[in-house]
């Protein structure tokens, strides 16, 4: 027997029972139908799946096909029998390499499932896990349509904190997505618009987490935020906030982006830009989604680490049941708790129509960084994780991203594809699937899209060209203007190279500030200049200091050794001001 994703979700997942336990229970068809129910519930309880009889694990090639004689009706009956609440599945044969095997499609279950008695279990990679009880409240919730949010808190208008009400109806005065009439209405009117109140006035609690001060007896923190220089270093800055959610978002963003430094970039045409060293817009993003998302009801803060390396966002619980990292992107958008995610969109605090996500992506990209990385734990207190990568942009993608048409600057496929084809040489639909998280025919329209419409910064390989789904490369035009940044791209020696191994025999050392000044060329490409020479053992760094334009770097390993002959000319002369006396800049 052998399991395996649905072919409606996108990313390859697979796990099985083992083949000689189908074997050995091929004589006993009720036991092996209960074994397939207990799979089935598993892949009902999470995104769904499908089974395939008859085929070994652990066997490659044909001889892995053994075949069953299971009887499609005889299996769906009992799975549907050995489930509680009742799972039905949708079962036929097929004959592949000469043997009968059978294909089991599960849906995504509407409530949760249990098979022949046991706990309900989850997918998790190959294999089905038992559920806590915090995860079989969420996804019984999910399943249910309960929204937390939306029940009364017990809680008036009179508890609702003052300062939490001005940031309320300041966000709403410059919100594209709030009413227009709510922003001078009373506080009674204005709650009951947000659906933050019930008929009777009560605060909901999406209503009493956003505005109200705790009570004595649920005083724990939802938000934690901490700012080290580096990601192990001590904490430099740090603060806890309890309720009102609202005022703890406002204010953590606050202290963000006072630690979000700029770095200007000049575009051919002219334009200056400004980039911030993590995108503040996709910084918000991903704490709104945090707080919408993650289940406060266990009584765990969302956590923020800053730091100028990296910036980490983590929220309690796992994503929303069907949603993974794998699939975010293109997944529907499912709030967990609908209620506050739509007070949260009015007050323009989230994205409308789950555009959150692809904005942190496309932003990334746009700043010359990597995409941010989302991850799920696994254990007892599950949590989400988004991780954005800092340092210095990458210049060179900035420039040729702003270069492209705005259609083209504003779609989150177009530059995962520039982002992928950095760093590979070709690629085609199969390879760009699980990169944009759609199936390889959406992934070839849009390859092809970018190699025919207004960009035309792709191309079909030659060898390639008459393939459904071809390879593409980057055009000669765009692998000039990208130059050192392509991974693949060769790096010949140069007179750059020349010309700083002259330098370094002159004056010993060389920085960051002399090769700017020596190429006219920005703090950027002189660091990636001097990157290139270390990675290649020509330079090594001789300085105490390792970050920042003042870092010195001295003859490496593989410094070309000096000829016999030595011109006078490149004599180390006895006085004279070098390089470094020019000033130097210090990031």
């Amino acid at each position: 027997m052998h399991l395996k994703r649905s072919p409606t979700v996108r990313l390859p997942m697979s796990s099985s029972i083992s083949s000689s336990t189908s074997r050995r229970r091929a004589v006993h068809a009720p036991d092996t139908a209960d074994d397939l129910a207990e799979a089935a519930a598993c892949f009902a309880n999470a995104s769904g799946g499908t089974i395939i009889v008859g085929v070994a694990d652990k066997v490659r090639g044909t001889e892995a096909f053994l075949g069953t004689d299971l009887e499609p009706g005889f299996v769906r009956r009992r799975v549907f029998e050995r489930t509680q609440p009742n799972l039905d599945v949708m079962v036929r044969e097929f004959n592949y390499a000469g043997k009968r095997l059978l294909l089991i499609t599960v849906q995504e279950g509407l409530d949760v499932y249990v098979a022949n008695g046991k706990a309900p279990r989850r997918r998790f990679e190959a294999s089905c896990l038992p559920r806590s009880g915090i995860d079989l409240m969420r996804l019984s919730d999910e399943r249910r349509g309960t929204d937390w949010s939306a029940a009364p808190s017990g809680r008036g208008v009179n508890d609702i904190d003052s300062t939490a009400l001005l940031h309320l109806r300041s966000l709403l005065s410059r919100s594209r997505n709030a009413l227009m009439e709510g922003v001078d209405a009373s506080t009674v009117d204005l709650l009951s618009m947000l659906n933050l109140s019930d008929s009777h006035g009560t605060l909901t609690s999406a209503g009493e987490l956003l505005l109200c001060q705790p009570l004595a007896n649920a005083k724990n923190d939802v938000l934690v935020y901490q700012f080290r220089e580096t990601p192990g270093g001590d904490v430099r800055s740090g603060r806890r906030w309890q309720a009102p959610l609202l005022t703890a978002a406002i204010e953590v963003l606050t202290m963000i982006e006072a630690r979000i430094g700029t770095i200007p970039i000049n575009l051919s045409n002219g334009q200056q830009i400004q980039i911030e060293d993590y995108p503040i817009i996709a910084v918000r993003e991903a704490l709104a989604n945090a707080l919408i998302h993650g289940d406060l009801r266990e009584r765990r803060p969302v956590t923020v680490e800053h730091s100028s390396q990296s910036l980490v966002i983590t929220s309690p619980a796992p994503l929303v049941s069907g949603i993974t990292p794998d699939n975010i992107l293109t997944h529907p958008p499912r709030p967990r708790f609908p209620s506050l995610a739509s007070a949260m969109r009015a007050m323009g605090l989230a994205e409308q129509y789950g555009l959150g996500v692809d904005r942190m992506f496309k932003e990334m990209i746009r700043s010359g960084r990597a995409v941010p990385v989302l991850s799920v734990s696994e254990g007892d207190l599950r949590e989400t994780t988004v991780r954005f990568s800092g340092g210095p942009p990458n210049s060179r993608i900035v420039k040729f991203v702003a270069s492209l048409p705005s259609v083209e600057q504003e779609d989150t496929d177009a530059l995962l594809i520039v982002s992928t084809l950095v760093s590979r040489r070709v690629l085609n639909a199969a390879q760009l699937a699980p990169v944009v998280q759609r199936d390889p025919d959406e992934a070839q329209a849009a390859l092809l899209w970018l190699s025919q419409g207004a960009a035309r910064i792709i191309e079909p390989t030659p060898r390639s060209s008459k393939r459904r789904h071809p390879d593409y490369r980057l055009t000669a035009g765009a692998v000039s203007s990208l130059g050192p940044v392509l991974a693949y791209q060769p790096k010949p020696k140069s007179d750059i190279e020349r010309k700083i191994v002259a330098h370094v025999r002159d004056y010993d050392s060389i920085n960051n500030d002399a090769v700017k000044r020596v190429f006219n060329v920005d703090v950027y490409a002189a660091r990636d200049i001097l990157k290139d020479l270390v990675s290649r053992d020509i330079l090594a760094r001789t300085s105490e200091q390792s970050r920042g334009t003042a870092v010195k770097y001295g003859a490496g390993k593989k410094f070309p050794a000096r000829s016999r002959k030595r011109n006078k000319s490149t004599m180390r002369p006895e006085e004279g001001p070098s390089l470094f006396d020019m000033g130097s800049d210090v990031e």
